[in-house]
């Protein structure tokens, strides 16, 4: 029995870190989207950078 929960835990927790880094990849694609289009719509004068950091 014991052996049987450990198994649909370590399941459990796998899925449960699949999911969490399929959602931070598509946090990552979105902010390189934003990234790019803030490179590309920068501003001409000034230093150049559309960041403040």
């Amino acid at each position: 029995m014991v052996p049987l929960l450990l198994v649909l835990l370590l399941v459990l927790l796998l899925f449960g870190a699949g999911f969490a880094v399929k959602i931070l990849w598509w946090v990552a694609i979105a902010v390189l989207i934003l990234w790019l289009i803030g490179f590309v719509a920068r501003p001409k004068g000034g230093s150049g950078r559309w960041y403040r950091w």
